[in-house]
């Protein structure tokens, strides 16, 4: 199996970041956990493209990309499989700026239907919840420090 080329899009209000709610296992054990609004990379597609189709299939917004952050390599285990992901993190922003007022948006994935909420930060930090992919809380813990938050 290959690695999944994926690209999420952060989305910061105040001291919160707009995830999505994710309910089932992952690397911690099983239960709620959270991802920012992204997708798979399609063939042929620029890793800021998938980010601005995704927000636009996803939660019906039209986004701007702010600025690449990183890549994060993601390897993980989730019930004796093994998992490889290499996501291109980006910071976007809406372009209608009411939507930082919208407290969750209805996401819809092909036939799944979750919510994406704003949540706290320092939550991730703190391991209250649980942010996906692995190593996505640290990079927020540094925007956290240079942003002086």
């Amino acid at each position: 199996m290959n690695p999944r080329a994926n690209a999420l899009g952060i989305v910061i209000r105040n001291t919160q970041i707009l995830v999505e709610e994710q309910w089932g296992k992952h690397s911690q054990g099983t239960g709620t956990y959270y991802r920012p609004i992204g997708g798979t990379i399609e063939f042929g597609e620029y890793s800021q493209d998938t980010i601005v189709r995704e927000f636009l299939e996803e939660i019906g917004a039209k986004i701007k990309v702010k600025q690449y952050l990183k890549c994060i390599e993601n390897i993980f285990s989730i019930d004796e499989n093994i998992g490889h992901e290499i996501t291109q993190v980006y910071a976007v922003q809406y372009i209608d700026p009411d939507l930082y007022e919208v407290e969750q948006f209805q996401v819809t994935e092909q036939d799944k239907i979750t919510i994406a909420k704003w949540i706290s930060i320092s939550e991730f930090i703190n391991g209250e919840k649980f942010l996906y992919p692995n190593g996505l809380t640290e990079l927020l813990t540094l925007i956290n420090l240079e942003s002086g938050e």
